[in-house]
């Protein structure tokens, strides 16, 4: 889209962009610790602490790659309507 309009779009498009990735790879590092944590429940047994502490990690997790998603998305249409000819 920069190419397009042969300036900078504003720096919250790539703060946005940078915190939606960031989300993902948070969401990606808890469902693997949940993967690990399942797995190993079935050898040891059930400590049920630790499972909703993981369980609630990865729902905070997602909460967040919601909210970064939802914000992406704006933001993305934003820098599209700027890109348009007028």
């Amino acid at each position: 889209m920069e190419r397009l309009r042969s300036s900078p779009l504003h720096a919250n498009i790539s703060t946005a962009l940078d915190k939606h990735l960031e989300s993902i790879h948070v969401v990606q590092a808890r469902r693997k610790d949940e993967i690990v944590n399942a797995s190993s429940r079935q050898r040891h047994g059930p400590p049920r602490c630790q499972d909703e502490r993981v369980v609630l990690a990865l729902a905070a997790a997602l909460r967040a790659l919601c909210l970064a998603t939802r914000k992406v998305r704006t933001v993305l249409w934003c820098a599209f309507q700027m890109t348009l000819p007028k």
